[in-house]
């Protein structure tokens, strides 16, 4: 997996492209985020639209990403989400947990019109 970073409105952008299967990769990108929230960048779009697949532990990478946003009183939301990878989020009920979007931008300015709750919950 590889990924890129990029800042829109007021949230970071995190484009994940090819296999997110988790493992080193994965604990590469959660010391990125680390950083981010350090800088106080808790306001994350996940753009999924380059990911080719996504299992489990890619799931439990985005799940603990998620977790360390929202303790940090900032969320994590998807943008661009396809059809497969909806799939796996279906079936394992996450699709109630992520807050999902069409496009990276909406999913961006989604923090303007509905901000992470101030307590991290």
């Amino acid at each position: 997996m590889r990924y890129d970073v990029d800042e829109r409105y007021e949230a970071v952008v995190i484009t994940l492209k090819g296999d997110v299967l988790g493992g080193p990769d994965g604990a590469e990108l959660h010391d990125r985020l680390r950083e981010l929230r350090d800088e106080g960048k808790n306001q994350i779009v996940v753009d999924l639209s380059k990911a080719k697949f996504m299992n489990s532990g890619g799931l439990g990478m985005l799940v603990s990403a998620m977790t360390t946003a929202r303790n940090a009183g900032g969320d994590l939301r998807f943008a661009n989400v396809a059809d497969r990878i909806e799939s796996l989020l279906m079936v394992t009920k996450l699709l109630t947990v992520f807050k999902e979007y069409d496009s990276v931008d909406e999913a961006a300015q989604s923090y303007e019109t509905n901000p992470p709750a101030s307590n991290g919950e």
